[in-house]
């Protein structure tokens, strides 16, 4: 189930950029984010109405709270790095390296009690293999500095915010993330003060703007709650496969051709993820 889960998380992530991405060109990068963000804390809070579950420590240093709003910020500082990042034109260098924040919750849930075997482990580092490799990584053009340094930066952003999600979802996966979305709820309207602009949306973009909120949202719960159903580091590891939803989408609707370490990427994934899932 767990398995499943993430599975599940990461196609609605690689969805949820994917149009992300496409919207990203004709708006501003940060007011998609943005808008999303307000999104994403609506749906949070019409499923904490309609479902009652208030269950769940808030407060304390593991409390739903505190880890949702540290797991929000640190996301946001993610995505800041990613965008700046990506405007360098480097994509080939910044998406491989920020794709690997697996890494962290990774070595966060084995420091704290999760026990893999020796075929699970390499199934886990097959897949993060496969997950760099599928997304597209620029091997002849050298890492120059600055995309390098923001790639690592929201690779650290990510891998900070999976940490305290999963820590948070021990207590309750949906107060966490809606904890998440009010706290990039209060960034979001500072930057739109700051800025003096809410985007410049028009009513034809609400519904993509709608799915990718709700789709975001949808794949951070899940991924919470299949952290409390099985091991973190495998959740971790299956959620973090969404480059390869976000490419197979470009090249399905955008014709985009994949080259051949992406292929590499997604067969060594897969096999990963068939390994991780048979022991």
């Amino acid at each position: 189930m767990a398995s499943l889960l993430a599975l599940l998380s990461s196609a609605l992530w690689g969805s949820a950029d994917f149009f992300a991405g496409r919207m990203s060109k004709m708006r501003h990068p940060f007011a998609v984010l943005g808008f999303s963000q307000v999104i994403g804390l609506a749906v949070g809070l019409l499923i904490v109405v309609v479902s009652g579950d208030t269950a769940g420590r808030a407060t304390g240093l593991d409390g739903y709270l505190l880890s949702g709003a540290l797991a929000g910020l640190f996301g946001y500082i993610g995505l800041a790095c990613l965008y700046e990042g990506l405007s360098t034109g480097r994509m080939g260098v910044v998406a491989p390296i920020s794709s690997m924040s697996a890494v962290i919750p990774l070595i966060y849930a084995i420091v704290t009690g999760d026990k893999l075997s020796m075929i699970a482990s390499m199934g886990i580092v097959i897949a993060l293999i496969g997950v760099f490799c599928a997304s597209g990584p620029e091997l002849s053009n050298g890492l120059p500095i600055k995309p390098l340094l923001l790639a690592l930066g929201a690779a650290a952003g990510f891998g900070m915010s999976l940490t305290f999600m999963s820590i948070g979802s021990q207590e309750s996966a949906l107060l966490t993330m809606v904890s998440m979305r009010g706290a990039t709820f209060f960034v979001t309207i500072s930057l739109a003060l700051k800025f003096r602009t809410t985007g410049k949306f028009s009513r034809k973009d609400l519904p993509i703007l709608i799915f990718i909120g709700a789709a975001d949202f949808m794949a951070n719960l899940l991924l919470g709650v299949a952290t409390t159903k099985g091991l973190v580091s495998v959740a971790m590891v299956f959620g973090s496969l969404y480059p390869i939803a976000t490419a197979l989408l470009a090249f399905k609707f955008l014709n985009e051709r994949l080259h051949k370490v992406q292929y590499v990427g997604i067969a060594l994934a897969v096999t990963g993820v068939s390994l991780i899932s048979a022991f």
